[in-house]
């Protein structure tokens, strides 16, 4: 049963701070709930298996992976009452009329990704994806530097921070990317 007014839920923080697992928890919730529920990834996350969405503590769930933001209506099923979309911010910004579309059409959507880029600004369609949202939580990890509260994400190369000017998207976990607070986030322009 759809509800009589959609809802978008968007999740964002930094990397490791637990995005998917919340994701995740919710998911359970609703099944526990007996609500039909979908889960969609991007094809380009495999970084702990493809046809699942998988936290780095290890919490999984099935998911099916695509390669377009357009494949989750291609894939939806006239029964299912909660979408859920992690790492949104690798699709298209054609995914934030898609999710408004499903909101409108009644559907709880359950949207996980980052908020910013390793540079710390803001990433992919995130930022319009929060702006329309019902509700925003955003999750914070702890400094790898300071044991701080931690919003932003390190990446590294050889040990060092990347530059500003390297690309934007390349998948990894803690071989690449650490969290970091504001005072110890490093992007050298150099």
């Amino acid at each position: 049963m759809r509800n009589h007014s959609g809802v978008v839920e968007v999740i964002v923080g930094s990397m490791f701070s637990g995005k998917t697992d919340e994701l995740i928890r919710r998911l359970r919730r609703a099944t526990i709930a007996k609500q039909k529920v979908q889960v969609f990834k991007p094809a380009m996350d495999n970084r702990y298996a493809e046809a699942k969405v998988t936290s780095h503590a290890g919490s999984d769930f099935d998911a099916l992976p695509i390669q377009s933001a357009t494949e989750i209506l291609e894939h939806l099923d006239p029964d299912t009452t909660v979408v859920a979309v992690d790492e949104a911010q690798f699709f298209d910004t054609e995914i934030t009329q898609i999710i408004q579309q499903m909101a409108d059409d009644g559907l709880r959507v359950i949207v996980a990704g980052l908020d910013t880029d390793f540079r710390g600004e803001p990433f992919g369609p995130m930022p319009t994806l929060m702006a329309q949202a019902e509700q925003v939580d955003k999750l914070h990890a702890i400094c790898m530097v300071c044991a701080e509260e931690a919003s932003r994400t390190q990446r590294l190369l050889n040990g060092k921070p990347a530059h500003y000017d390297d690309p934007v998207v390349v998948i990894g976990a803690s071989e690449l990317y650490e969290a970091r607070c504001r005072k110890h986030h490093e992007v050298p322009r150099d």
